[in-house]
């Protein structure tokens, strides 16, 4: 279970390797309290991944776990390896990234520039994830998992630290959930502070799923964001950390979550990927609604997409 003692060790850590990402008002107020965007799709590599991996990776040559000639591994749909791909060539070791044959090309273009090695199969993440846990066992690389491990979901968590300081008043913080690493990071980071509201494509329900069943369960995965979000089960730790917080969970529709990327880039020039969007696609639609007065905070996680697709 991740704490937020936790989550600062790890924010030290990452210190001087990762960003601290902007905070800007959106203009849309919500009574007195107003709205703001954490513009995390600022971060290293274009997503919040760059923290965890970095946390993952420094943790891992401080135990003396990473070995330079073997490196690391991943497997990821796209953001995931593109982040500890980045992070390992800054370390100065190899990384090898597995991702299944749905990754977008942009993304994959991307692992390439930062000279990861890519192995490409399989129809969805669940079978590049155990290709790279047996390559993992197999040559001895450090395995570095999407959002399932502690050292992942501290890391992430610094975004939760840094709404905080610049923000300390918010009530609520809405953050897109595909396997959980990022919400439960900002939960852990927030506990007894803010709100964590969980919002998810109703395509891929996993943090929704598994509050209803009590437990994470696989769920079917599919939908317009399915290539950041499309994880198909929560994660242990991000559910236990939802569970012990209070993390709210909404859905929200494919349609609702192109408007919502589209009126990002028509209303603030925020291009962000679907999966971004999902967050602030649970204000415009009122599967979150704020009360009056209410501060709160939407995270853009990444922005690795397409631009020429609005």
């Amino acid at each position: 279970m991740v704490t937020r003692e936790e989550v600062e060790a790890a924010y030290s850590r990452t210190a001087g390797w990762v960003r601290r990402t902007p905070l800007a008002e959106a203009g849309e107020h919500q009574g007195p309290g107003g709205l703001w965007f954490k513009l995390e799709y600022m971060q290293h590599t274009g997503s919040f991944k760059a923290r965890g991996a970095f946390n993952r990776l420094l943790t891992a040559r401080e135990n003396g776990e990473l070995d330079p000639e073997v490196g690391v591994v991943v497997a990821s749909g796209g953001n995931a390896g593109l982040a500890n791909a980045y992070a390992a060539a800054k370390l100065g070791v190899p990384a090898t990234v597995f991702v299944p044959q749905s990754a977008p090309a942009n993304k994959v273009h991307k692992l390439y520039a930062v000279g990861a090695r890519v192995i490409q199969g399989g129809a969805e993440y669940a079978e590049a994830y155990a290709a790279a846990v047996a390559f993992a066992g197999e040559m001895g690389a450090v395995y570095c998992h999407a959002y399932d491990q502690p050292e992942i979901v501290a890391g992430a968590g610094g975004v939760g630290l840094e709404l905080l300081d610049g923000l300390p008043d918010v009530d609520t913080i809405l953050v897109a959930v595909g396997g959980g690493g990022l919400m439960g990071g900002i939960a852990a980071a927030t506990e007894g502070r803010a709100q964590v509201v969980g919002v998810e494509p109703e395509t891929v329900p996993t943090l929704h799923t598994a509050l209803t069943q009590g437990e994470p369960v696989d769920v079917p995965v599919s939908g317009i964001a399915a290539d950041s979000l499309g994880a198909r089960r929560m994660g242990e730790i991000g559910f236990g950390v939802a569970k012990r917080t209070g993390v709210q969970s909404v859905l929200v529709s494919d349609d609702a979550i192109i408007d919502a990327r589209r009126k990002l880039w028509e209303g603030h020039r925020i291009l962000v990927e679907h999966g971004a969007a999902a967050a602030y696609a649970a204000l415009l639609t009122g599967a979150y609604a704020p009360r009056d007065g209410e501060t709160v905070a939407v995270v853009l996680c990444g922005a690795n997409t397409d631009p020429a697709h609005i």
